[in-house]
């Protein structure tokens, strides 16, 4: 029970972040390109933001299983609570995709594939890790500068909104800039589409773990014993 309402905010806070960013792009093949590129990156950034903003005080707002195994390896969280967060955030995702495959024009989003992120044509699978991972990297060191140090101005994650914002603008067009692997499952498993889904999980989880291992040992002030 005690991770009970930690997990349903998990679930509620992805929910948030997948319905919005896949529901921008299905919106935008529907309506002619009308979101465009900094729309689609505009909803899931913010999205995000109010996402953490909401569920900060519940869960830690992780929201992306990336970020909780990055925390699980510096120790901020156990195994146990990663596990549950984990479930929750994926569950979260896949009831998000779910509903805008039932609820949205059909034809929308069978072209966007649900918003499930694709390597652009002349990337790699390796070359998607890597961009992947990179641009994961510095969301998970946002996270940790921004609303992990205690010495950080808590600004309810409107930083880590516009980490996703950028990263998009960068990156979008290259892989999809998923960074979450929650994010690229639930709209994976609703159409269907698997294509180099492996990218999704190992770039994050890289990026997520060096860029907090690497705040985790450089900046973090120890207490002397």
């Amino acid at each position: 029970m005690r991770l009970l309402r930690p997990a349903v905010a998990e679930f509620i806070g992805i929910f948030f972040l997948v319905f919005i960013g896949v529901g921008a792009i299905v919106t935008n093949a529907y309506r002619d390109g009308s979101v465009g590129l900094i729309g689609i990156a505009a909803a899931h950034g913010v999205a995000l933001a109010v996402g953490v903003a909401a569920t900060m005080h519940i869960s830690g707002a992780h929201l992306n299983p990336a970020v909780t195994v990055g925390l699980f390896t510096i120790g901020r969280v156990n195994a146990r609570t990663a596990l549950v967060y984990i479930v929750a955030q994926l569950l979260g995702g896949l009831t998000a995709a779910f509903a805008i495959k039932f609820l949205y024009p059909e034809m929308a989003g069978v072209v966007t594939r649900l918003g499930t992120p694709r390597l652009a044509a002349d990337i790699s699978i390796v070359e998607g890790i890597l961009i992947e991972a990179i641009m994961t990297f510095l969301l998970a060191f946002a996270v940790m500068g921004t609303a992990v140090d205690n010495r950080a101005a808590k600004l309810g994650g409107i930083l880590i909104g516009f980490t996703v914002f950028f990263d998009i603008l960068a990156g979008g067009q290259m892989t999809g800039a998923a960074m979450n692997p929650g994010r690229a499952f639930g709209p994976a498993l609703a159409s269907g589409e698997w294509t180099a889904h492996v990218v999704y999980w190992i770039g994050p989880v890289l990026g997520a773990v060096a860029g907090m291992q690497v705040y985790e040992r450089l900046f973090i002030e120890r207490t002397a014993a």
